[in-house]
């Protein structure tokens, strides 16, 4: 495994609360396979694998809510070829892993604009929300073809044709009104942010709903994220003071 540098001194017996929500951009897939002389393709499916044990390892140690940045507006600029692994990756997972994160207690959710996937991947979706729509341990958030600044001007969109019917006054457009108008709608903000494969940006990933989340970034490849790293980052999140904007000193 990669070795996984912190902003800090960690250890991995780190206590205290856990985030509620856990949003995470599983970068570097391709670096993962360009350094093992692999194809992208390779690196996606290792990624496809950590995203199994990661839902697993949250889920046991009762982490709520699980965000994942799967696939951004912005990667259908990729090659065709890699897209196309990308979109029978996901149609694998739905069809191969649904039952066990059902029997696992996982709801599944998608946030993201759909219109531009396949037919048979929109079926898949609702099939798996629907399948899973009454479990309670774990909600996996997948965001597909999702872009924060899209959202924000879909729902800025929506609350305009509102009030352009007169459905709402436009004095009444405040933060919670614009918050309920996203994907993300009756989900908690995320506490902690992870990402992985060296960058240190977020990507157009949540902007609106991360103002006050902690941000983690890990040197490790998403592919070879495990449940040490994961430790590893609720460790250092138990450690850290969230004061909201607020001096408690």
């Amino acid at each position: 495994m990669a070795h996984n540098k912190l902003i800090g001194t960690v250890d991995a017996q780190g206590t205290g609360r856990l985030p509620t929500h856990l949003a995470i951009i599983m970068d570097g897939n391709r670096r993962w396979a360009k350094a093992r002389h692999l194809p992208a393709a390779a690196g996606h499916r290792a990624g496809a694998k950590a995203v199994q044990r990661t839902v697993e390892a949250c889920a046991d140690r009762g982490i709520r809510y699980l965000t994942l940045y799967a696939f951004s507006s912005e990667n259908w600029g990729r090659p065709r070829d890699e897209v196309g692994e990308l979109m029978n990756l996901m149609r694998h997972y739905l069809r191969n892993e649904l039952e066990r994160l059902h029997e696992n207690g996982v709801r599944v959710r998608m946030i993201g604009e759909r219109e531009r996937f396949d037919p048979d991947i929109l079926d898949m979706i609702a099939r798996a929300e629907e399948r899973t729509r009454g479990n309670l341990r774990l909600d996996l958030v997948v965001a597909l073809n999702y872009g924060a600044r899209a959202e924000l001007a879909r729902a800025a969109r929506q609350l305009a044709q509102r009030a352009a019917a007169g459905l709402i006054d436009v004095a009444a457009i405040n933060e919670d009104a614009l918050a309920s108008a996203l994907h993300t709608s009756g989900l908690p903000d995320p506490d902690l942010l992870i990402r992985t494969g060296g960058e240190r940006r977020i990507s157009n990933f949540l902007l609106w709903q991360m103002a006050y989340t902690e941000f983690l970034f890990l040197d490790v490849g998403w592919p070879d994220f495990g449940e040490k790293d994961l430790e590893l980052a609720l460790a250092d999140y138990a450690r850290r003071e969230r004061r909201y904007g607020v001096d408690a000193r």
